[in-house]
């Protein structure tokens, strides 16, 4: 419970972002006032962002007071200091930028408010400076190590990992920007089997324990990798749509008009709730869209975070905007939420958070839902991969192949190789590491009319990668009237057999089309293939082809 104290000050580090109250005063420091008590959101434990970047801390205090912030051991001595000034809501608030810090710990984190001579102070303890992940979007982020493939053992082993550092927001919407959250589901905590699976959050009905399998397993192989610590902070809401976790800029670029209610209206009824995570709803093939404004979630549970450094954020959300028949404009969504995240988080951290930070997602798995092909084209705005000149330092993992074993349910338990694909696409991307991070791409295709075939050319390096096809189907070809030409009422699509391949090529049949082929598509379907067969994989990454389409020039 959080007792009532005459002194304003409170005390805040990135990436907590929640009121901490005063503990442990003396009645020296605090003239005669001996009771204090720290709020549920305690802050020992967490993460802040190692060199070169320089983390920030923040909280509030009296105005016009003097604020001094020191870190203990490796920087005794060394004083930051900051005046209270009005923030954005009224309120006092103060910030400093700490010096970079390299990686490692334990270090404690004291700051010293000083008015008219009386100081009062606040001791963190097991803080660590390493790389801080945020990880947000809609029910694929939020579904928890509890219901992913292999849960005991994945749960033991977490006992493991004591330097990575857990904390979840709690689900909020605001209509405007809050300086705060306003609610916490699991304060800063050392991963370890009870923090990675419960207890389970209470007041919603949920039946689940707190954290993020997708951000657990990418943050977990992240610290095998590079072996520093690790904070992992999750902010996501099952069944919602980008608009809400996009700023008010990017509604306006992308000349977005509908409000949440006019999502509600188009989503087929009965529609169930996906907030209730317990086993039979995960199975389900659901997806619910929330009734949150426009800019709901970007106001009230991405914008608290910007005084944060971080290293990069993880995304997986796209199911929502699928079934709302959203396909057509998430591209430019997605490019420009991307976009305004990056400049307003590098202003937020005073320059701190790098401007063109890096930005993975996961490609939406499988679903029985039809818009799901081109969703997923439409997440890398129609280049079939990431990074490409719209999506600078972006990376993706395919997911397309990583169904539940006969079933297409929206939310595939294995969210192990969801996480080790995305950071083997982050060693690349963020940390500079040259290793294969993409599965075959496709560069050229080639038809043979009189022979009936056609060949597909990918991107592999002659005797170092070859291509793997484990099963004929998955490819398709528009068989057209007309020359250049995929229209429906002049063309149709038919299947494509694998007959042969190389290390670097595909040939398929087009003898099912008569007429013009003028277009192709691979594993352009909302649920293509079984567990790992898909058609074609790099052999010695086992990385799957992502779903492509393109024309076929004459």
């Amino acid at each position: 419970m959080i007792m009532e104290h005459k002194s304003r000050l409170k005390f805040c580090l990135i990436p907590l972002v929640v009121v901490v109250l005063i503990g442990e005063a003396t009645t020296d420091n605090f003239n005669g006032q001996s009771t204090f008590a720290w709020a549920s959101y305690y802050s020992d434990h967490m993460v802040l962002q190692r060199e070169p970047n320089r983390a920030v801390v923040w909280g509030y205090g009296d105005v016009g007071a003097n604020v001094t912030v020191s870190v203990y051991p490796t920087e005794k001595g060394k004083v930051y200091h900051s005046i209270v000034q009005i923030g954005p809501t009224g309120k006092g608030v103060w910030k400093v930028t700490l010096d970079a810090m390299p990686a490692g710990g334990p270090h404690t984190v004291e700051a010293v408010q000083t008015t008219a001579g009386k100081g009062q102070s606040l001791v963190l303890k097991d803080v660590l400076f390493g790389d801080v992940w945020l990880c947000s979007g809609q029910s694929n982020m939020a579904f928890t190590v509890k219901y992913a493939s292999n849960d005991s053992a994945e749960i033991a082993r977490a006992a493991d990992y004591p330097h990575v550092r857990l904390f979840t927001a709690d689900m909020v919407a605001s209509d405007s920007p809050l300086y705060d959250l306003r609610a916490i589901m699991q304060p800063w905590a050392v991963a370890s089997p009870e923090s990675i699976s419960g207890p389970p959050h209470s007041g919603l009905g949920m039946h689940w324990g707190y954290f993020s399998a997708v951000c657990w397993f990418f943050g977990r192989d992240l610290y095998d990798s590079i072996a520093v610590p690790i904070g992992l902070v999750v902010s996501a809401w099952g069944g919602t749509a980008i608009e809400a976790w996009s700023p008010p800029e990017v509604i306006k670029t992308c000349n977005f008009t509908t409000s949440g209610t006019e999502r509600m209206d188009n989503v087929p009824k009965p529609v169930s709730n996906s907030l209730l995570f317990g086993e039979a709803s995960w199975e389900a093939d659901i997806i619910v869209g929330e009734r949150q404004n426009n800019s709901a979630l970007w106001n009230a549970m991405i914008h608290p975070f910007l005084n944060m450094t971080m290293k990069g954020v993880i995304w997986y959300q796209g199911e929502a905007n699928a079934a709302f028949n959203e396909t057509d404009f998430y591209g430019c969504m997605f490019t420009n939420m991307i976009r305004t995240w990056r400049s307003a988080f590098h202003l937020g951290s005073g320059g701190q958070t790098e401007p063109v930070f890096p930005f993975g997602f996961v490609q939406l798995s499988v679903s029985s839902n039809e818009n799901f092909p081109e969703l997923r084209w439409t997440q890398t705005n129609g280049h079939g991969s990431v990074p490409n000149p719209d999506m600078p330092r972006v990376f993706m993992a395919v997911a397309v192949d990583l169904p539940i074993t006969g079933s297409t349910s929206v939310h595939p338990r294995d969210k192990q190789d969801v996480g080790s694909r995305l950071l083997l696409a982050a060693r690349h991307v963020a940390y500079g590491e040259p290793v294969v991070f993409q599965g075959p791409l496709p560069t050229a295709v080639k038809v043979n009319s009189s022979a009936k075939t056609m060949d597909v050319l990918y991107n592999m390096t002659m005797g170092t990668l070859r291509l793997e096809v484990r099963n004929q189907d998955g490819f398709e070809i528009c068989c057209s009237s007309k020359e250049n030409s995929c229209k429906p009422h002049t063309s149709v699509w038919v299947p494509a057999k694998i007959i042969a391949h190389t290390e670097n090529t595909v040939t398929v049949s087009t003898s099912m089309c008569a007429k013009n082929v003028t277009s192709w598509r691979y594993e352009w379907a909302p649920a293509p293939c079984p567990f790992k067969q898909c058609a074609v994989y790099c052999k010695e990454t086992q990385l799957p082809a992502p779903p492509f389409k393109g024309k076929v020039k004459s």
